[in-house]
């Protein structure tokens, strides 16, 4: 096996085979967005034979951490050919990709998952549940007007793109930076989509604006992604929704940051009752597909500026990325002791101070502690992290943070 960077010329036939083999390009009408989307960053593939049987890609961002953007590594695609599968191909590509852009600078690194566990053996820690709202647009309680929107197609990808970079943005929120990344993200999507937006920016730029595929006369309507920059501009798309009532019978999204999307449905349970197990259900449900990892543990700290207080402390990481990434590479993962100090302004520096109380962890639970997925008493109880109680209940009050919502699709 021979690990290299993807070549266009030399690769492109056989990375559209293998997409094709793993169900992500079904008809070659889609291969061009298969393309931007690979050469718009990063891409490495695995030769045997002296032909790519597996191709790793990722993107470079930003993530927020309070009110700090901290470099991101967006891994955006993973994929194993039929004849190479089980070879351990695709942790290799992933963590040498990891490793390359951690060399780069990137602090945290972040991607989707067809499964939980896979991607943990690289340092991944599941992020927070996403929730998924189906419901009638007709029952929307909005007391709004909307004007007339704009109808916006793929060509707009460019202007929609820095929609997404100049969106309303809380704690956690990733940007993918190329703007191919949204440009390939239109053109692979199956089916009949469209968009809708407003032209309010100072110079006419894309102030909000709403993606979606439509299923059938009367839906779903799947509401892809969804951008705004205030209040009032956020009731607006939700008031196109409900204009959609008198034909769609059905609206799936995604429940957007800070937001708790029952608020504005009228008798949400009601109609969940009435709609069970029918075409047009109305459903609530949620489920944790995005993992992140810290690239850079001092770096990532040092950009931290907790509003709860302080906890000083020893932490014993573990990085089990290390066994992935080739001798000698500049980046080899993070392992190691450090004194960590969590605060307002917080650090950690290598060694380890005997009067401190120690937290031992994986780089993945250390993650979802600092993001704060989840915190330090309930990750002790399901994931690889322990620490004295007091230390734990400390960590809790010190690491009382915004639920970390990523807002972005990967």
């Amino acid at each position: 096996m021979q690990v290299r960077p993807y070549s266009p010329e030399k690769d492109r036939a056989a990375a559209h085979r293998i997409w094709y083999e793993v169900g992500w390009l079904r008809d070659t009408s889609k291969a061009e967005a298969m393309d931007i989307f690979i050469e718009g960053g990063r891409a490495l593939v695995a030769d045997f034979d002296g032909e790519a049987e597996c191709l790793a890609a990722s993107m470079p961002g930003t993530m927020r951490y309070l009110d700090e953007d901290l470099p991101w590594s967006c891994v955006t695609a993973v994929a194993t050919s039929r004849v190479a599968r089980k070879q351990g191909l695709a942790a290799s590509l992933t963590a040498q990709l990891v490793a390359a852009d951690a060399a780069e600078g990137a602090l945290v690194a972040g991607l989707g998952i067809f499964e939980q566990g896979y991607y943990d053996r690289l340092g991944f820690g599941t992020g927070v549940y996403e929730h998924w709202l189906s419901f009638d647009p007709a029952q929307l309680a909005v007391d709004v007007a909307p004007p007339m929107p704009r109808r916006l197609t793929p060509d707009d990808w460019e202007r929609v793109h820095a929609a997404f970079l100049a969106r309303r943005r809380g704690h956690g929120s990733i940007t993918v930076t190329p703007p191919e990344f949204t440009q390939g993200r239109i053109l692979r999507i199956p089916g009949h989509t469209f968009g809708l937006g407003y032209e309010d920016g100072p110079g006419g730029e894309i102030s909000h604006h709403l993606w979606a595929l439509a299923e059938g006369v009367n839906g779903p309507y799947f509401i892809l992604w969804m951008t705004y920059q205030t209040r009032a501009q956020f009731l607006e798309l939700m008031a196109l929704l409900r204009g959609l009532g008198d034909q769609v019978r059905v609206v799936r999204m995604r429940e957007p940051e800070g937001v708790q999307l029952q608020d504005l449905i009228r008798q949400p349970l009601r109609f969940r009752k009435l709609t069970r197990h029918a075409d047009f259900e109305n459903t609530n449900h949620a489920s944790a597909y995005l993992q992140m990892r810290i690239c850079d543990l001092p770096g990532c700290l040092e950009r931290t500026h907790l509003r709860g207080g302080e906890a000083r402390f020893n932490l014993k990481l573990s990085d089990p990325i290390t066994r992935f990434v080739d001798e000698g590479a500049p980046w080899r993962g993070i392992g190691g002791d450090y004194v960590v100090t969590l605060g307002p302004c917080s650090g950690a520096e290598p060694g380890t101070d005997p009067a401190l109380p120690t937290l031992t962890a994986s780089v993945g639970a250390f993650t979802r502690l600092w993001l704060g997925v989840r915190p330090a008493t309930g990750l002790a109880f399901t994931d690889a992290l322990s620490g004295p109680d007091a230390l734990l209940e400390t960590l809790d009050h010190v690491l009382c943070l915004p639920t970390p919502r990523p807002d972005w699709e990967i």
